[in-house]
């Protein structure tokens, strides 16, 4: 199950060892989170549906507009912590986050399937160690997974 946290934002950015490596103005941040034996079907789900996600205000304040209708960008981050199993213990686990070449694998599937909806997509560093910055516009979190679509 590919699961992902959508959060509608004035900015975003993502810095790996103090050097910026991806940017946006008003859009949404996405972290990206690739389970053991996803698929590129999962993966291309969840991105069309956010591609087309209205949850941007309209003029009457009703989100009805995507993020295509305002002219947004997306910033998107891998996050195998999506995965974490904190059932036993203190620590948690993830075992159930894709393998490494899995999970780049279908991550840069993912961003190039927002790519071919027209979006402007800047990315973070797989498996790095990362600063995301964002301004939280709303604020407004969306949770999205591929089973549950």
């Amino acid at each position: 199950m590919v699961k992902v946290v959508a959060q509608r934002v004035r900015s975003a950015a993502v810095s790996v060892e103090d050097n910026l490596i991806g940017s946006i103005g008003r859009g949404l941040a996405i972290l990206v989170g690739i389970g053991e034996g996803d698929e590129e079907a999962a993966v291309e789900r969840v991105a069309d549906k956010l591609a087309v996600m209205r949850i941007f205000e309209d003029q009457h304040g009703k989100m009805n507009l995507s993020t295509a209708d305002i002219g947004g960008s997306m910033l998107v981050v891998s996050q195998f912590t999506l995965y974490a199993d904190t059932s036993r213990g203190r620590r948690p686990s993830f075992i159930r986050a894709a393998s490494p070449e899995l999970g780049e694998r279908l991550y840069q599937h993912f961003i190039a399937r927002l790519r071919s909806h027209g979006y402007d997509v800047a990315h973070g560093q797989f498996a790095a160690h990362m600063i995301v910055a964002l301004e939280n516009d709303g604020p407004v979190t969306i949770i999205l997974d591929s089973e549950a679509m």
